[in-house]
């Protein structure tokens, strides 16, 4: 379970957006970004943990909503979800494109988003343990990867790898350096921030399928959590004191431009392209695959509860919901659209679509919590019956969800640009939000939902558990 979070979450938001965010908000906002993010993810996975050690369920987002607030919420909820991560693999297998185009730039984009996309569906048709098993081992590439990165940048900072003596923290100080553009640059990469650490939540959707998770939840959460926002941060902060944020390389889409590969490059390792190119490849492929699997195991799960069609539900011999997971490849071919708005463009608009739904996401988590916890003791329940219990609560979900909607409003700054309006880039942001409110509204309108009063809220299969 921990290494599934792992492989969702360190992706090519650090390997490749990473960079675009210092070179916005410079080494100062990027750390401000990635910090604030970092903090309301922290109380986001612990609410999430909260409620997944004690009813694991897969399909977790839907299934806390209908249950602790309304079920046309929770119906809303799961289909974001789905298309979040759906997305989120037309995105990873954009930048799949990117990557290989490094090695054969002549080829077709169509080629290798085909390629991908099939290969990713491939291992998520074997059984879970063998998906859980590839997983291991793409999120342990990464994982050693960030870990050589960090220490080889904090050599080259106290003067080790450079033949200029130590660095210092004069790129922290140069030009407008470190908070260029002041707040509201910071803010306009909260997004980026944001598509990075998702897929945190990774570790609820596996709960379900877990052998123990009143205590496998709670110390995958606990682990994951901390060792990502390590990674992110210590990163960042690398990156920033290493490259000055006035290059334009940062915000390049070129995989021999990712801040990794020029930190490399800066420690004399020739091949440092080369060898980021397949890390990144294997990054991609790791992340799209977790995308696969949590996208796939929402909309099995919406089918089992009648919220979706119900061949959806159908397994196959290893367990594998594979009408499911054809569905959400289907989504995935937007990738496709590289072959004609170019790759670059078609890896930002998607990267921007799944983040806005993924804190959409998030707004759920928090609120379902909030409700979680209020029925828990409204009905006589104690909270000594928790086999986990989130800290700073109401603080926590409160703070979260106030947060994630911060983002969400602010993300239109990001489509201002030398004083006009990007509406591409604004319709890609925001486009999950009107489909949400059809979902939401149109099943609330369909079966006269209402929202739950506490005593309605279902707990029913935790004693099953």
């Amino acid at each position: 379970m921990t290494m599934i979070a792992l492989g969702g979450s360190i992706g090519t938001g650090l390997f490749l957006a990473s960079g675009g965010a210092i070179h916005t908000a410079g080494p100062g906002g990027a750390l401000l970004a990635y910090f604030v993010i970092g903090i309301m993810v922290y109380f986001l996975v612990t609410s999430l943990g909260e409620m997944a050690a004690y009813l694991p369920v897969s399909g977790t987002f839907s299934t806390y909503a209908s249950r602790f607030i309304d079920p046309s919420l929770g119906f809303a909820l799961g289909w974001n979800y789905w298309y979040n991560w759906a997305i989120t693999i037309a995105a990873e297998l954009s930048a799949a494109t990117l990557i290989m185009k490094f090695w054969f730039p002549d080829s077709s984009s169509f080629l290798w988003s085909a390629l991908f996309l099939l290969l990713m569906i491939g291992l998520n048709l074997l059984s879970v343990k063998a998906y859980g098993e590839s997983e291991f081992w793409f999120a342990l590439i990464k994982v050693v990867t960030v870990i050589i990165f960090i220490v080889i940048g904090l050599m080259m900072i106290v003067g080790i790898f450079q033949s200029t003596g130590p660095v210092g923290f004069r790129n922290f100080t140069i030009g407008d350096a470190p908070f260029p553009g002041g707040f509201l640059a910071a803010l306009s990469v909260f997004m980026a921030a944001g598509f990075s650490f998702q897929g945190t939540e990774l570790v609820g959707v596996t709960a379900g399928e877990s052998d123990n998770p009143r205590e496998n939840v709670p110390r995958s959460i606990r682990s994951v959590f901390w060792r990502i926002v390590l990674f992110y941060m210590m990163a960042i902060f690398i990156i920033g004191l290493l490259v000055p944020y006035t290059s334009d390389n940062l915000a390049s889409d070129s995989v021999a431009m990712s801040p990794f590969t020029m930190v490399f490059e800066k420690a004399g390792l020739s091949i440092a392209a080369s060898v980021m190119n397949a890390v990144i490849l294997t990054s991609v492929l790791s992340a799209g695959n977790s995308g696969m699997y949590a996208s796939t195991r929402m909309l099995w799960a919406l089918a089992k509860e009648g919220k979706a069609p119900r061949f959806l539900q159908r397994l196959n011999r290893y367990g594998v919901p594979v009408y499911a997971l054809i569905a959400t490849g289907m989504l995935g071919m937007f990738a496709f659209l590289s072959s004609s708005f170019g790759d670059g463009v078609v890896y930002t608009w998607l990267l921007n679509a799944s983040g806005m739904s993924g804190f959409i996401a998030w707004l759920g988590i928090a609120a379902s919590h909030y409700r979680f916890r209020k029925a828990f003791v409204a009905q006589g329940h104690s909270l000594q019956e928790l086999p986990y219990r989130a800290k700073w609560f109401p603080f926590g979900p409160w703070l979260a969800g106030v947060l994630c909607a911060i983002v969400i409003v602010g993300q239109c700054m990001g489509a201002i640009k030398d004083g006009q309006i990007d509406w591409a880039y604004l319709f890609a942001s925001y486009i999950g939000i009107p489909l949400f409110l059809v979902f939401w509204l149109g099943y609330k309108w369909k079966h006269k939902t209402k929202v739950l009063s506490l005593e309605e809220c279902s707990f029913d299969d935790a004693a099953k558990m």
